[in-house]
């Protein structure tokens, strides 16, 4: 006879699947991105919709041809040209997605959250959050029950992030969180001292923030810094040597490199995607401890105004994004997001996306903003115009 259950005992609930992880698996859904292939090798990315229809000089694919069939399906449209259909992966989505500013490549996103040895659960600090690329590579590693808060000095440019972030999740991430302003001066407000596990910086001068970040990170800590140029990553070197609170800093760059492999005829690729950035990492000392480096001089350690000029916008070829084409890129965005959460995610009257706030923030993804510059600068690099919804970028 089997004994009666106890009524104090607590039962065990199974957990839950992670965010945005039943968007990979089963049959394709209105509203979701899907990467159709062509037998040349071309890709286009769509965004499913009942009633909708694929155009391309090539004929026209009706999306009911895709819609509950499973990943992978060969389809032909109507001028009998086939297509393999498969969701993008990260690396797709981040080249195709709406943006206000240049992404983090795939290659570098790979090493920061290697390199910077981000764990489920870490309690992370990112810096120029740009078009979202590089937080949702952060929110995959920390997980639900991580922390993700991203600074960003524009409201468009987290407008657009906030959207990307939601497609990508099919909705707002439980473990995200953006505060609008200067990473420099918002993060002892928002951060007690020592209670960061990783900081990640994504802009033009992290040499400035090096003093913020020392206070929030946690002994042991590391702090990554993704820049540019030469000049930038000889000073922000030389700043982390001179605050005294970090190990020797540690400097590389990622090239990928493909290769043709067909038969015989096996031979590196022509084009390969080279420099990008330089990633340059360093840990928290604690407090009180001394740095440990090689008994060395540099030859010149100073920066002259000349060397000061060498990383400004102007010199660096950037230019600033035009009011119209980031609404734009937040319009896009937003959209793919709506759409990304399904008919669950909006409201049954007005159609608006549940728990939206006026200012479009969401729960999971909450935005404050004080003491927002009047004239803010980008955190992250150059602003390029937003990616097309139909057409991959090489």
């Amino acid at each position: 006879m089997t004994p009666p259950a106890d009524p104090t005992a607590t039962e065990t609930a199974a957990p839950s699947a992670p965010t945005g992880a039943e968007l990979r698996r089963g049959p394709f859904r209105p509203g979701e991105r899907v990467q159709l292939t062509d037998e040349r090798g071309r890709m286009n990315t769509i965004t499913l919709a009942e009633g909708g229809e694929f155009h391309s000089h090539r004929g026209v694919l009706a999306h009911r041809e895709l819609i509950g069939h499973p990943e992978g399906t060969v389809v032909e449209n109507s001028a009998g040209f086939r297509y393999q259909a498969l969701r993008p992966l990260l690396k797709d989505f981040v080249l195709s997605m709406p943006r206000g500013a240049a992404v983090v490549y795939p290659k570098d996103a790979g090493q920061i959250v290697t390199m910077a040895d981000i764990f489920p659960g870490a309690r992370v600090v990112e810096a120029g959050v740009g078009s979202g690329a590089l937080s949702i590579s952060l929110l995959r590693a920390v997980g639900d029950r991580g922390r993700l808060h991203s600074f960003e000095r524009r409201e468009e440019f987290a407008e657009i992030a906030r959207g990307n972030v939601e497609t990508m999740f099919g909705g707002p991430h439980p473990a995200w969180q953006i505060t609008l302003g200067d990473l420099a001066e918002e993060l002892g407000a928002h951060e007690a001292p020592g209670s960061v596990d990783r900081v990640v910086l994504d802009m033009l001068a992290p040499w400035e923030c090096l003093d913020a970040v020392a206070q929030a990170l946690t002994p042991g800590g590391v702090v990554i810094c993704y820049v540019a140029t030469v000049t930038q990553l000889s000073r922000t070197a030389e700043a982390l040597r001179a605050d005294g609170r970090f190990t020797e800093p540690d400097a590389s760059e990622t090239m990928v490199r493909g290769w043709h492999v067909e038969g015989l005829a096996v031979r590196p690729d022509h084009r390969m995607v080279a420099h990008t950035g330089f990633l340059l990492t360093a840990r928290r000392l604690a407090d009180g401890a001394e740095r440990l480096a090689p008994k060395r001089r540099a030859s010149k350690s100073e920066f002259s105004q000349e060397d000061l000029d060498a990383w400004t916008p102007i010199a660096l070829g950037e230019r600033e994004a035009s009011d119209k084409k980031l609404r734009r890129a937040a319009r896009d965005a937003r959209s793919l997001a709506e759409r990304a959460a399904g008919p669950a995610g909006r409201d049954p009257e007005d159609g608006a996306p549940t728990g939206a706030s006026p200012t479009g923030a969401t729960p999971g993804a909450s935005v404050t903003a004080p003491g927002r510059p009047e004239v803010p600068a980008p955190h992250g690099a150059r602003a390029q115009e937003p990616a097309q919804e139909q057409e991959d970028r090489p």
